[in-house]
């Protein structure tokens, strides 16, 4: 018995009668209808008001973001691959309108307007809002890294770039030397030859020395402006491709990376707020982000929570000074609280220890008191118990790992009462189910952004980079929108939104 297949249309072997728009193609549905009206409430004029009238037309700025952003979102960020789906996936047409342009202007498009971008995230966080997708009632603060466009074999150490200008500065005098003692010398002797390969030489030694110098001097400025006032480390690296970029690493994996930090609503998973840090760890990116909320939506949020990455004094004093209620972790691993005392197996961190803010000193399970034995002008405290306590307390296999037998010492600062007040409040039941509705919040948007593609960044500088993060971002807002749309949560009109279409 033969089986019976569909067989093909008529229109696919013979000319239609009457000639059809390509777009029907694609369902009524398609989410790409959508996205272009939601692309028509951008306001470009920013960065309209950079063209000249004078040359070839160029592109319309909205109808560049635009793709762009919808390349994001469907996770496509290769310029060359997004150039190559103007032309053939039919929904990037239409976004496109039907234009292509080249990957040359898409590429140069992203990599010169990186503040453009930074708006357009800003308008969608307005957007949202006014959607009632974000009201700032309850965020999360969360980084991740992300790999820089450039690699751990193109860079080199503040002692090696010491010792390889010190190195080419010789060779370049020595072949000074040498080229004005051929000079000298008699044009009999070169025969054929010109007597000018060694200035050729020369040109090669000068421009590695200029390329050296410009990398130490990069190295340096950007020593000064993270560690103020702190000699540089001679293993400290700086990649030739991104002198903004640092090594950075976890699990033992390490390569040039950024820090980017994003502040996400509860309700909806809205991106209210973001930076680019060169900083490896968080301790220092709360004031930042607070910043960039305030920037973004003109407001400070009710509740944040953080993880214990950013249990540090800078950043609970930029949390009080803002009066922002905050949950931060107080142990790692995302725990709220720590394990019993009556837990052989858990070493004791300076969490078990209470702290007399009055008194200025630590108190240990076992009882003992540390008292302060050295400050620093950072405001860096070190405390320490007895020798012979620490010997006899039966907290010692647990406490104390010093191979000279030395008293159990604690590392703090003079914002250590923040700390304590912290850790009284995570202790609370009602902080703690506050904390756990993080996971639901902040990591997801995370694993949504990196599982679509994004890895790494594909321009170099940290301007740059914090344009095409913002890009991204903005992907992930338009994304949560539409879907909020599509599934008939809201039904916006357009025309009465926060963000007019620009004229």
């Amino acid at each position: 018995m033969t089986i019976r297949f569909k067989s093909r249309p008529l229109e696919f072997h013979q000319h239609q009668l009457f000639p059809s728009n390509i777009f029907d193609f694609l369902r009524q549905d398609h989410e790409c209808y959508l996205y272009a009206e939601l692309f028509e409430q951008l306001d470009t004029a920013s960065v309209e008001s950079l063209y000249s009238i004078k040359g070839q037309h160029a592109y319309h700025p909205r109808l560049i973001v635009s793709i762009l952003i919808y390349a994001y979102s469907r996770g496509v960020f290769s310029s060359r691959q997004i150039e190559r789906r103007c032309r053939e996936d039919l929904s990037f047409m239409f976004i496109a309108q039907m234009n292509c342009p080249n990957f040359r202007v898409l590429s140069d498009f992203r990599k010169n307007h990186g503040p453009f971008f930074q708006d357009c995230f800003k308008q969608t966080v307005k957007l949202a809002m006014e959607l009632k997708l974000a009201s700032l009632g309850y965020i999360s603060l969360d980084g991740s890294k992300f790999k820089a466009d450039t690699s751990k074999h193109k860079a080199m150490s503040y002692d090696r770039l010491k010792e390889k200008e010190q190195a080419l500065c010789a060779e370049i005098d020595a072949l000074i030397e040498q080229a004005n003692r051929c000079d000298s010398e008699e044009d009999q002797a070169y025969r054929d030859k010109t007597g000018y390969e060694i200035p050729e030489d020369l040109q090669f030694k000068q421009d590695r020395l200029a390329k050296i110098q410009a990398a130490k001097q990069a190295l340096e400025a950007r020593e000064a402006e993270l560690n103020p006032g702190k000699a540089i480390e001679d293993s400290k690296q700086i990649s030739f491709a991104d002198t903004d970029a640092r090594i950075m690493g976890k699990n033992g994996q390490f390569e040039y990376s950024y820090n980017g930090q994003i502040s996400v609503d509860a309700d909806f998973q809205i991106i209210v707020g973001q930076h680019i840090s060169q900083h490896a760890n968080d301790k220092q990116e709360v004031e930042p982000a607070l910043q960039a909320l305030q920037e973004t939506t003109d407001q400070m949020p009710d509740r944040i929570s953080l993880d214990n990455g950013y249990f540090s004094g800078n950043n609970l004093q930029a949390l009080e000074q803002q009066q922002v209620d905050a949950y931060v972790a107080t142990d790692k691993g995302e725990k709220t609280h720590k394990t019993p005392l009556g837990d052989s197996e858990r070493k004791l961190v300076k969490a078990d220890f209470i702290y007399d803010e009055a008194a200025n000193t630590f108190t240990c399970p076992g009882g003992q008191i540390l008292t302060q034995i050295s400050e620093c002008k950072d405001g860096s405290r070190v405390y320490q118990g007895r020798a012979e306590a620490c010997a006899e307390c039966p907290f010692k296999p647990r406490c104390c790992h010093s191979e000279k037998g030395q008293a159990r010492t604690l590392s703090t600062d003079d914002k250590e009462p923040l700390r304590q007040n912290m850790n009284r409040k995570m202790q609370t039941p009602a902080a703690q189910a506050t904390y756990k509705q993080r996971k639901v919040i902040v990591e997801p948007v995370f694993g949504q952004i990196k599982n679509s593609g994004f890895r790494g960044f594909s321009v170099r500088g940290k301007d740059k980079v914090a344009g095409e993060f913002s890009i991204i971002c903005a992907a992930h807002n338009f994304k949560k929108i539409a879907k909020a749309i599509l599934t008939g949560l809201i039904r916006p009109e357009f025309g009465n939104s926060v963000i007019q279409p620009a004229i």
